[in-house]
Formats: structure tokens, sequence, C-alpha cells
């Protein structure tokens, strides 16, 4: 079955690497012919929208070559962020330029992608050419090469030696003929290494295509940061959003039902009093709601450590030590940190080392944890690592997706290496600042 899908990869990316370079061809034919036109109608009102038809053209032809690319070669190159759709209504000189046809031109001609497609359409057949070379040396001189033997019996020509006769031959280099034996084990080995080597010729030669491809269809980082920063300002308002239904969740269920039944304990011990009860039945009472409020002052210290550990204001270092030494696992802690984070990033690290504690403790089967924390140039790097089974992975709803969305909103990393059998190092890499 491996076998099988090796060779239907290699044969799409011998089929890609052969149709990229009439593609491309096609491609920078249409979008230059169509932007000519355009440049030479542009005294004319036709002019603009033969343009935009260029520019539109290089988009449509840009999303072909994505859509093949991630159906034979398996590569997916995400799309360019594009301008928004014009908005219904006419512009303000009543020109329409607020949507319908002069708003998509307006839109088509404006837009970035548009215009880096058109560049790609002008560069896609200088690097469209070294694919098919590659499958021809690669497949078609491997081929005709480790067969000679059999090749020459159809396809051959006439050789007239020195002595003045002749002889039919299908290989000459140099003067030097290659069908006789041994020689002809020569091309027979070259030809063989290369079908070998014809799966890393293709892969190789397709490379600066596909460079291109991603660098001008795909999204530049100006797009790239503005979609990261959409999703993070999505995930610090859903992080906080939940963190508050936690709190209310919490005080309702916990602190508050305590401080109501204190309030009736006091209420029966002030009946007992007044009603001259003995003393036993009045300290029962008053035990009892003490009690309560020991529990009351223990729920709420319990609801502000998980808001803002105390123990953090001596220090992300002395707070991984306490976590540590609560921990049920042997924890060792080394630190060295140059400079303090923020109070948030200080705050986001504890938790991170605190929610892979917990993992470890309860899915990993570890017999030990170490914490690692550096600090320098700006950046903290925390690294959690246990001796456990292995086989984490992000993704999934597993709590590493959310550790990972979690950093993403300072602009900061998480990297989970798990192999099965283990060990398990997590590291999270945040900004000082």
């Amino acid at each position: 079955m491996q076998v099988r899908r090796r060779l239907l990869a290699e044969a799409a990316a011998a089929l890609y690497a052969v149709a990229s370079l009439p593609l491309a061809v096609v491609w920078a034919f249409v979008v230059l012919a169509l932007l000519l036109i355009g440049g030479v109608l542009s005294w004319t009102a036709m002019g603009l929208w033969v343009v935009a038809g260029g520019v539109r053209a290089g988009l449509a032809f840009g999303d072909l070559h994505r859509a093949l690319m991630a159906r034979l070669l398996g590569v997916r190159i995400d799309p360019a962020v594009r301008g928004r759709g014009p908005t219904r209504g006419r512009g303000p000189n009543g020109d329409g330029g607020g949507g319908g046809a002069f708003g998509w031109r307006r839109a088509v001609l404006s837009g970035r992608a548009g215009w880096r497609a058109v560049g790609c359409a002008v560069l896609a057949p200088v690097t469209a050419v070294l694919p098919p070379v590659a499958v021809v040396i690669g497949y078609v001189y491997g081929v005709l090469l480790a067969f000679l033997p059999l090749v020459r019996l159809w396809d051959n020509f006439t050789v007239r030696r020195p002595d003045g006769s002749v002889r039919h031959a299908a290989l000459v280099v140099g003067g030097v003929v290659f069908d006789d034996w041994p020689l002809v084990l020569v091309p027979v080995a070259v030809g063989v290494l290369l079908l070998f080597g014809a799966r890393w010729l293709v892969a190789n030669a397709l490379v600066p295509h596909r460079l291109l491809l991603a660098a001008l269809l795909g999204p530049d980082r100006a797009d790239l940061r503005i979609r990261t920063l959409e999703e993070t300002r999505a995930l610090a308002v859903d992080d906080a959003a939940a963190t508050l239904r936690r709190i209310e969740r919490d005080l309702h269920d916990g602190t508050q039902a305590r401080l109501v039944g204190l309030g009736m304990h006091l209420t029966v011990i002030r009946e007992l009093v007044l009603g001259g009860a003995d003393r036993e039945r009045v300290l029962g009472a008053v035990e009892t709601a003490q009690g309560s409020a020991v529990q009351a002052v223990a729920d709420l210290r319990h609801l502000v450590k998980g808001i803002h550990p105390p123990v953090l204001d001596q220090g992300l270092e002395t707070a991984l030590a306490t976590l540590a030494a609560d921990c049920g696992l042997p924890v060792s802690v080394e630190g060295g940190m140059e400079g303090r984070p923020t109070p948030a990033i200080e705050s986001i690290a504890y938790f991170c080392a605190a929610e892979l504690l917990a993992n470890a403790v309860k899915h990993s089967g570890a017999s030990a944890a170490r914490i690692t924390v550096r600090g320098a140039a700006g950046m903290l790097l925390l690294t959690v690592r246990d001796d456990g089974r292995g086989g984490a992975r992000i993704g999934g709803g597993s709590g590493l997706s959310g550790l990972q969305a979690r950093v993403r909103t300072v602009d900061g990393s998480l990297v989970c290496n798990s192999p099965p059998g283990g060990p398990t190092a997590v590291s999270v890499l945040l900004p000082y600042r």
C-alpha cells in the first residue's frame, strides 16, 4: 500500500511538473495581452475595464494553480487576503463607485492581491521551465538509457568506422559507441540512477515555482499579521468571557452558598441564645458556623489564586517553585531570568506550567518532571519535561490547544515534542512585554 501511494504521489508530481509550463505560458499570455490591450485603450472608457479583466484573469489562473498544487502535490497555499466586496449603493459622485460594476472594478484595480497575481503570472513561465526539464532528464532519459539494449533494436543510426565499414548504433559519445559489451553497462547504470533520482530531481526543480506561488499568491506578512491579530483578539475575548463565567459559577455554587449557610447558622445561634438553650447546643451551632466561614475563606482564596496567584508577586521563579512543591510528582525547577516580565506574561507562564504539570499527573504516567525557565533579550522560554509515556498532541480539543490559544494572544508560541514512549517536552516562548 505504501509503495502504491508513493508511486501515485510520484506520478502526480510528474504530471504537475509537465503541466505547469503550458499553464504558466497561457497564464502570462492572457494576462499580459489584456493589460496591453487595456493600456492601448486607456484613452477610452473601455481601457480600465480591460485592465481590470486582466487583473481578474491573473487571480483566476492563480486560483487554478493553487488548486492543482494542492491536488497533485499536496501543498496547500492559503489564498491572499483580497479586498472586501464593495457595498451597495452609489458613490459620493453618483458614479456607482460604492457598489455594482464600478465598485467591482475599483476593488480589483486597487487590491494588492490582484497585482501580486499579475506579477506571479509574469514570472511563472521562468520558474516553470525547470520541472518539465527534470521530468525529461529523470524519467524519459532514465528509461531510454536503462533499457538501451532494447531501445537500440528500433532506434539507431548509422556510424561509419575509420576503415570504411558501417554499423548501427544507438548511443555514441565522443566517438565511443556504448552499444557493445561491457560499455553498454555504463548508460544502463546511468539510466537506473536517473530513474531512482527522478523523484528527487522533480521535487527540487519544483521548489522555485512553489516558492514563487507561495510568495505572490499567498498572504503576505501584513495579511498574516492582521489575520493573526483577528484570531488572537477573538480568542482573548472568548477566554475573558469563559473566565468571567467560571468566576460567576464558583461564587454562586461555592462561596455564596457557604455565606448563605453561615447567615442561617448565625440566626440559629441567635435564637438559641435568646431561647436560653444549653451550652452544648450553642457551641455546636457556633462550630458549624465557624466551619462554614473557614470554608468560605478557603473558597475565596482558591478563586483568587485562579485569577492571579498571590505568590506571583514574589516573582515567576518563586511561584514556579511553590507550584512544583504542591504537585503530586517530584518536580525540579531550573531558573535563570534576566529582568522581570510584565505581570500578564508571568501569569500566562505560571498557568501554562500549572496546566502542563496537571496533564503530566493525570495522563502521562510520569514519575518525575522538570520545569526550566530562562529569560534573556526580552524573551521568556518555559519548558516542562516529564518522563511519561508520551504521545501528547496539539489539537483535537486537547488542553494543549487551549494553552496555545492563550500564548498566541501575546504573540507567543507553543511547541510540543512528545514521541510515543516519551519523554514529553513542551516549550512556551513568550515576550517579556
